[in-house]
């Protein structure tokens, strides 16, 4: 969690100052809140908001009454913040945005991860991120109960489809150890968009992880079928013993059809959705006492 990063949220809020806040709040005033969960939901960024809170106003008091990743209800009370009324309304929204969001993704997430229940895949979420919140959202598919794919550029080899354009080269072709001898101490992950560029790859390289991009319900099972085929053969036939690589179905997942993608028998399934269209869970924040 970046402190800089909740400064800047809350200094983008508060601005020179909460106007409305000032006019109407004495400041010597001093209030109980509560953050209410409006629905049911997964609850995630419960430290993120204390930390904002904290980050206004020092000497507020949060008592968390929910832990990461756990079911609320509806109605359920998730926080209590006591202090200067003044610091618990500017820090308000900034408090609750970050809360509803991340709690969103864990919502999301985790239904998708009840839908696939039992089958030996997992959920993976993608670089489909809003930009520098990554790390909390990427935490929030952890709370759902998701994994996390790579998380940036620079920890994963990932050869996608303006790579290709790039090196203007046939897919699978070109690809043997040589261009990624000197990284092999990171994963390496390779695009195909087919059985044909599947069967090719894996005749010339041997990548940790091979991504099937938007394959159909019917091109995974064939796919998962030709790679179990392919090392069985080299392994009885041959006697090569080569580690056959997880096979990533991504594009196109959604709850209804998830499921059946995670019964082809592909190990991980990424989907972009999980941070990049997750509603945020509905919470709000509810002055309880006040006093002076």
């Amino acid at each position: 969690m970046s402190r800089g990063l909740l400064k800047l949220a809350l200094a983008e809020d508060i601005g020179a100052g909460d106007v409305t806040t000032a006019a109407l709040v004495p400041r010597n005033q001093k209030s109980q809140a509560v953050v209410v969960a409006k629905e049911a939901g997964i609850f995630c960024g419960g430290k993120i908001a204390a930390e904002v809170f904290h980050l206004q106003d020092r000497s507020l008091g949060v008592k968390l009454h929910v832990k990461e990743g756990s079911s609320v209800k509806k109605g359920r009370i998730v926080l209590t913040v006591r202090g200067r009324t003044r610091s618990i309304l500017e820090a308000e929204r900034t408090a609750l945005n970050f809360l509803g969001h991340l709690s969103g993704i864990a919502t999301l997430t985790r239904q998708y991860v009840e839908q696939i229940r039992g089958t030996g895949a997992k959920i993976y979420d993608t670089r489909k991120t809003t930009p520098l919140w990554r790390a909390l959202e990427k935490y929030a598919v952890q709370c759902g109960g998701g994994e996390n794919h790579r998380f940036g550029l620079f920890d994963e080899i990932l050869v996608k489809d303006n790579h290709w354009a790039a090196m203007k080269t046939r897919r699978g072709q070109a690809l043997g150890p040589g261009p990624f001898w000197g990284h092999r101490k990171i994963p390496i992950e390779i695009e195909v968009r087919n059985l044909k560029e599947l069967a090719s790859l894996l005749a010339n390289f041997t990548p940790d992880r091979v991504l099937l991009d938007n394959f159909s319900l019917k091109e995974l099972k064939r796919a998962v079928s030709f790679v179990r085929g392919f090392y069985k053969v080299l392994h009885t036939r041959y006697g090569i013993r080569r580690r056959s690589p997880e096979l990533e179905a991504s594009g196109g997942a959604h709850l209804k059809n998830v499921r059946a993608l995670a019964e082809t028998g592909v190990n991980r399934i990424s989907i972009g959705r999980l941070t990049h269209s997750a509603p945020a869970l509905d919470l709000s924040l509810h002055l309880v006492k006040t006093w002076r």
